[in-house]
């Protein structure tokens, strides 16, 4: 896709979000606990519950994808970074490896489907356009296109002056869907795609193709191409916004799951996606 410049155009098909900011996930070591979450909640959303706008953030983790996993050392390079302490799990989402920590918003429109009928681009388009209208107090120069040789390369790339800060992905279920974004909001963008490079280096042989070549100069955060302060002063724009245009029903603290069922879930989306699946 060319890059084209996002411009805010999000009308009411969003209206009675409801807004979960968990700030700083407590993972209790389980860097699958997030995602276990969405799913669940995305059932409820099914189910007929109101939609749901989720931001978290979690300490360093690394989230590859679906063909990361089936790189040929993938298995010994996700042992190694976790007897580093780096939790590394493979999401449900497409995409690639994305290196996560407090500098980095998670963000999830959970929408219901109940026609069947979703249209990616339409969809991306939707998130791309709430990331970037959240992004005006400090820039409006964010664009979208895919950023060749950044991490998780997509069409819905975010990017500034060619360096890119967020990507988008998407996830469905029977009745409702989720469309899930990572904003790399503070820090340096550089070191977070060196990361990911060291993963490929030493998940990725010689028989391997189809994975990113990350490059250096691809990626960058906001702090370092917009000046947004913080994780903290971008989250509070993105709820300012909503509430401004009437598309914010409340905040929910009340969308709970259960313990138990939260890692019951989280079992069977490890057992389901963490397994070696061959090159």
């Amino acid at each position: 896709m060319a890059e084209q410049t996002i411009e805010w155009q999000l009308g009411d098909g969003l209206a009675g979000l409801h807004i979960i900011d968990r700030g700083v996930w407590n993972l209790q070591g389980d860097i699958w606990r997030p995602f276990a979450w969405e799913e669940l909640a995305c059932r409820q959303v099914g189910r007929g519950e109101a939609p749901l706008l989720h931001m978290w953030r979690c300490p360093k983790a690394l989230v590859i994808g679906h063909r990361d996993r089936r790189l040929a050392a993938a298995g010994e390079a996700m042992a190694e970074l976790r007897g580093e302490g780096i939790p590394v799990c493979v999401r449900p989402s497409g995409g690639a490896a994305v290196l996560l920590d407090e500098g980095v918003l998670n963000l999830s429109l959970i929408l219901p489907n109940p026609q069947h009928s979703i249209n990616i681009h339409n969809d991306f388009r939707l998130m791309a356009e709430l990331i970037c209208g959240a992004l005006t107090p400090w820039s409006t120069a964010a664009a979208a296109g895919e950023i060749a040789g950044s991490f998780c390369p997509g069409d819905y790339d975010i990017a500034i002056s060619g360096r890119k800060f967020c990507g988008i992905a998407q996830r469905r279920q029977a009745k409702a869907y989720i469309i899930t974004a990572f904003i790399i909001v503070e820090g340096s963008g550089e070191a977070r795609a060196d990361e990911v490079r060291r993963f490929y280096s030493k998940a990725a042989r010689s028989s391997d193709t189809g994975y990113p070549e990350v490059r250096r100069g691809t990626m960058g955060s906001l702090q370092e191409l917009a000046g947004v302060p913080s994780v903290q002063a971008y989250a509070d724009s993105l709820r300012s916004m909503l509430q401004r245009r009437g598309l914010l029903l409340d905040s929910d603290s009340s969308r709970d799951i259960a313990s138990a069922e939260l890692q019951q879930q989280a079992e069977a989306l490890r057992q389901r996606y963490d397994r070696d699946t061959g090159s």
